[in-house]
């Protein structure tokens, strides 16, 4: 029993500071997850975001007129691409811990030798990547149909990553949270969808009252948007500075959010 002992020291991390390994494990099998079903879970979304592209430019009219000095269907393009951005990746996580929770598997992730930080990363980049390749083939497919140009590489990249990124870790709080589906249709349905709709997606909020402008610009949805917008048409409805810093700040703190809520086993410890 002493040789035992001290051969193997229970409790102690034998990876180092970041368990490479197990987090690239459990990333690799988040991504395969949904690339199995990329039926569902890539090519569902595009189809989404063209049938509004289709109802809406046939129901209010393609040639409508200019807003923010670009033809309606080119504003709306971009709005549509990163609404299935910001909905996937929330998607994503929250069905990761949902249906471990109700499969009871979410013990396999609860004792592997992983850390709070590296479980919810790894899931979180996992949304992510989902996040991306959605992005990247509705772009592809959208150019094809539509006249849409990228005119700023840079700020379409990080602001899909900081989107994808924070609705990922909002996923798992709801994962964590939710105890049947319908807990988790209540948060799709009741904020997720809301705020995004109701973010500048389908129309310019110069359009709204200034009241109605000021609540806009709180919702950072708004800001994902509009980001993402602007890396197309070259025009904001809002400060792309504030944008970043706001996103930047709930990112850093939706993680860590995230991160002690996994650690202190909230709704999956006893």
């Amino acid at each position: 029993m002493v040789e035992f002992t001290k051969k193997y020291k229970i409790g102690s991390r034998r990876f180092g500071l970041i368990n490479w390994v197990g987090a690239w494990t459990l990333y690799k099998k988040e991504v395969l997850r949904f690339l199995i079903v990329w039926i569902q879970t890539i090519f569902s979304p595009l189809i989404s975001s063209l049938l509004f592209l289709l109802v809406l430019s046939l129901a209010i009219g393609a040639d409508r007129g200019d807003i923010l000095g670009v033809p309606f269907i080119t504003f709306l393009a971009p709005g549509l691409i990163s609404m299935q951005v910001i909905q996937q990746s929330f998607s994503h996580s929250s069905s990761s811990f949902m249906i471990g929770k109700i499969q009871g598997n979410i013990l396999d992730l609860l004792y592997a030798p992983l850390s709070a930080a590296e479980v919810t990363v790894s899931i979180s980049l996992a949304a992510v990547t989902r996040s991306v390749m959605i992005a990247a083939v509705s772009i592809i497919v959208f150019k094809l149909i539509i006249k849409i140009e990228i005119t700023n590489y840079l700020l379409l990249i990080i602001f899909t990553l900081l989107s994808s990124f924070i609705l990922g870790n909002i996923g798992i709080i709801a994962g964590l949270w939710a105890e049947k589906f319908d807990h988790m249709a209540t948060v799709t349905n009741f904020v997720i969808v809301p705020l995004s709709f109701l973010s500048g997606t389908f129309y310019s909020i110069d359009r709204l009252p200034e009241f109605l402008q000021i609540v806009s610009k709180a919702n950072p949805f708004f800001y994902m948007i509009d980001g993402f917008r602007y890396s197309f048409i070259g025009q904001a409805d809002g400060s792309i500075t504030i944008g970043l810093v706001y996103l930047t700040i709930l990112s850093v703190v939706s993680w860590f959010i995230t991160y002690l809520l996994y650690k202190n086993g909230y709704k999956i410890k006893s």
